[in-house]
């Protein structure tokens, strides 16, 4: 039998990405009818995308100075906690102060074992990467609402009108948070998705 040294014990007890290759076992919209349904790796992936987006209209079109990079990777881990805590749906997420309060706790506790799964040489990489500064974290969070009002713009352009509250909802707290950069991305790039394929090709 081949002994394993101490380095092989390392790399085996580091499970980190191979437990966020299941990000794409947890579903979301849970509560809702969907035509289709997307899954949390999915979504990571498309907020990803709007946060790189939205780090680039901050720094060309406002002066900004936000690595757009970085902003991408820690909103394509934003909701990875979720793989231990499950998605739970916003209006039970959001009823009250005493449940978001304790929501934001589990997050914080799964997203510490998460961390716990990494090689030491890791950890204050992904700290980081959890607790972004204010500026990007604000850009994740405008990025995750945008992400929601496509899914629902989908649904809607499938005819389902299951989705037609949360689109106006999730619009207006786009609209709430009063930030320039979710405005012009609301502006230049949404009305493309509610277009067919060959429309979006002209």
């Amino acid at each position: 039998m081949k002994k394993i040294n101490k380095w092989d014990v390392k790399i085996l007890n580091n499970n980190f990405y191979a437990v966020m290759s299941r990000m794409k076992n947890i579903f979301r919209w849970g509560l809702m009818r969907n035509t289709r349904q997307e899954n949390l790796s999915e979504h990571s992936f498309e907020v990803a995308q709007i946060a790189h987006a939205l780090a680039l209209i901050n720094n060309k079109r406002f002066g900004g100075n936000i690595d757009p990079c970085f902003t991408a990777v820690a909103a394509m881990y934003h909701d990875s906690s979720e793989i231990i805590t499950g998605d739970m749906p916003t209006p039970v997420k959001y009823y009250n102060d005493e449940i978001k309060t304790s929501y934001k706790q589990i997050e914080a506790a799964a997203e510490n074992k998460l961390k716990e799964m990494l090689p030491e040489d890791f950890k204050e990489a992904f700290s980081e990467i959890y607790s972004p500064d204010a500026a990007t974290a604000r850009l994740v969070k405008a990025a995750d609402k945008i992400s929601a009002l496509i899914k629902c713009i989908e649904e809607l352009n499938m005819g389902n009108r299951e989705f037609a509250v949360a689109e106006k909802s999730t619009r207006q707290a786009i609209a709430d948070m009063h930030l320039p950069e979710a405005d012009v991305f609301m502006k230049e790039f949404i009305p493309g998705f509610s277009l067919s394929l060959d429309e979006q090709g002209k």
